[in-house]
């Protein structure tokens, strides 16, 4: 049975939010956790939108702290899927803040979520392929299955050499 397909346009998600005194740690920075509870909300709604099933995260990875975000900012986070597997899905994500009354914008944060479509009783489900249009889609969907396996190693589910992609990466000799 083949499976369906869909654009990685589908799943684009934005969500929007201003920081609060209680959002802040004692340097009127926005505390990181926050921050990672409005990434795993915005990750699971775009593999919802994607898988169009419930969905759970599995990991997190290399979320990168560019720059603060201090209190009275307003934050916009950008998720979309950028590749499906069999029952997970790469969620790529970009947090820009807004010092509105200075009109600056900083590219703040960046990073990658997986999350697992599921069905109603818990049990794991097939997604879609996803079909990238754009030069950036292509290029984040190229570099998925990458970065997937080397999750997979750092979780003790692969063995190092079975990480075909990342071999390619490493092997000096071609």
């Amino acid at each position: 049975m083949e499976r369906k397909k869909k654009f990685a346009r589908e799943s684009l998600t934005t969500m929007t939010e201003m920081v609060f005194p209680n959002d802040t740690n004692g340097f009127n920075g926005l505390m990181g956790g926050k921050l990672l509870y409005w990434m795993d909300v915005i990750a699971a709604i775009a593999g919802q939108k994607h898988s169009n099933s419930l969905v759970v995260t599995a990991s997190v990875d290399n979320v990168s702290f560019s720059h603060p975000i201090r209190l009275g900012h307003v934050v916009t986070l950008k998720a979309q899927v950028t590749r499906a597997f069999n029952t997970s899905m790469e969620v790529h994500i970009e947090v820009q803040a807004t010092d509105v009354p200075n009109n600056k914008i900083v590219e703040s944060h960046e990073a990658f979520f997986t999350m697992v479509a599921m069905d109603l009783n818990g049990k794991k489900v097939r997604v879609p392929e996803l079909i990238p249009e754009t030069e950036k889609e292509k290029a984040l969907y190229d570099g998925a299955l990458r970065r997937r396996q080397l999750r997979l190693i750092l979780g003790g589910r692969m063995k190092p050499d079975e990480a075909q992609e990342l071999k390619s990466i490493f092997d000096m000799r071609q």
